[in-house]
């Protein structure tokens, strides 16, 4: 205990002195460190024993040298001392202590102090969680602000339905405008519509509440205005909302879209309309004759590449070229139907960007049977003839190498003639590199020798 404090009755002095603090120093009036007591066990071990004979500004660090000079003048006149927080120098880098200075018996000044590590490290993992509240606030804020933008100055008016009540809970500048120029928030959606449409809007806002696939519809606002109306289900804090985008229709726009729609579905040849992921999202009967599919619906969201192409190689292609060309013309491929038959075709395919994405429009032309017999005749290749009259003047392993060759020049032309002569397409259908591709073609003299440019 303090030696100091120990000439009290039973040393109760040093030991209530002891009991108040982690660490308690005695300090003479030269301001060095006479005696030290530990009261802690977490700071046993940092080396305050080492403090005695040392002046007590010299164990803090450079920021708490005026604070000890502070505490010794105010113990030293006897006036009234607070808590301050000073930072000590140890081996394993600081060690904070709060202390508060009293006067003793010769000019001494008792330091009674506590360990602030632990309060330390709550106050940086504060610290730590308001800046990143202010971090995410500030994220926050800037989404909110790119929102707004976007929501203002959208080229569509769009209006957010509550589908539990079905008013209007947001609506843009433009929706304003359509509608009137009235505020639209808080009335209810049917009120925004002509009466005549009413039904057909409530009808679209169910099936989309109902998580179905639906068209855009055409509605008159109560205004009179024509638009097309498309919805999006979302959710937000517990609660389902419908986004609402309207876009504004000329008086002939619609019809002339309905009767483009009309012939396209009436065409005798296939048409297909797929997405930039070659999913369907429309089709003609003849599609659906074609590939025996009683049910339109069912066709809506499916792959192409379940009814036409030969798995894994001929979509690819078509792709490729759509990609690379933006139009693909007499694309020899099949369509497999839903019984698994198959029939040779010829796909003509184009590729339009539009708002929500790249669109690709497919027309599809079944080859005859009677055409193919035409045109093949019926009669082996004179090559071919060639080989066979060898028999009896070479052998038969000089035979078997003459028709390996022609059997790879075969399938070379008609891989080049497959894919157009684009021949990075032909390597992938022969299971070939492109290097070994050209070197067969400069073996054969088919083409131009030199290599494609990616």
């Amino acid at each position: 205990m303090l030696a100091a404090l120990r000439k009290s009755s039973g040393g109760l002095a040093a030991r209530a002195i002891a009991a108040a603090g982690d660490v308690s120093l005695v300090i003479d009036h030269d301001g060095v460190i006479v005696d030290v007591s530990i009261g802690s066990a977490d700071i046993a071990g940092e080396g305050i024993e080492r403090w005695i004979g040392r002046r007590w500004v010299e164990t803090v660090c450079v920021d708490s040298k005026g604070k000890i000079g502070e505490m010794l003048a105010a113990a030293a006149s006897g006036g009234a001392t607070r808590w301050r927080v000073v930072n000590h120098m140890i081996e394993g880098g600081e060690l904070p202590i709060r202390y508060v200075a009293v006067a003793g018996d010769d000019g001494e000044v008792i330091a009674i102090g506590r360990d602030m590590r632990a309060i330390a490290a709550m106050q940086q993992r504060l610290i730590r969680a308001q800046q990143a509240l202010e971090r995410d606030s500030m994220s926050l804020r800037q989404t909110e602000a790119r929102y707004r933008l976007l929501f203002e100055t959208s080229t569509d008016a769009i209006i957010v339905v509550d589908t539990a009540t079905r008013r209007v809970v947001e609506a843009n500048p433009l929706a304003h405008g359509l509608a009137g120029g009235g505020a639209l928030e808080g009335q209810a959606f049917s009120s925004v519509v002509h009466a005549d449409d009413r039904d057909a809007a409530l009808a679209l806002i169910g099936a989309v509440g109902a998580a179905a696939q639906t068209q855009p519809a055409r509605i008159r606002l109560a205004g009179g205005i024509s638009c097309l109306m498309a919805a999006t289900l979302f959710r937000q804090d517990r609660g389902s909302f419908l986004l609402l985008r309207l876009t504004e229709a000329s008086e002939g726009a619609a019809p002339a879209l309905r009767s483009l729609g009309e012939v396209l579905d009436r065409i005798p040849d296939p048409f297909v309309l797929t997405d930039a992921d070659l999913n369907i999202l429309a089709k003609n009967a003849a599609f659906l004759e074609l590939v025996h599919q009683p049910r339109g619906d069912s066709l809506r969201g499916q792959p192409l590449g379940r009814y036409v192409g030969r798995p894994g190689i001929d979509l690819g292609v078509l792709a490729g070229q759509l990609r690379e060309h933006g139009a693909v013309r007499n694309f020899t491929t099949i369509v497999r139907d839903v019984r698994g038959n198959e029939e040779e075709v010829e796909i003509s395919a184009v590729g339009v960007p539009d708002g929500e994405g790249l669109r690709h429009g497919f027309t599809i032309r079944p080859v005859s049977r009677q055409r193919v017999d035409a045109s093949g005749g019926g009669t082996l290749p004179r090559s071919v003839e060639q080989l066979t009259e060898l028999v009896g003047r070479v052998s038969l392993k000089e035979i078997v190498r003459e028709s390996t060759d022609l059997i790879e020049r075969l399938c070379i032309e008609a891989a080049l003639a497959y894919t157009a002569d684009n021949r990075a397409s032909a390597a992938e259908i022969l299971g070939l590199s492109r290097q070994s591709l050209y070197a067969k073609l400069h073996r054969h003299g088919l083409g131009n020798l030199v290599p494609d440019s990616d």
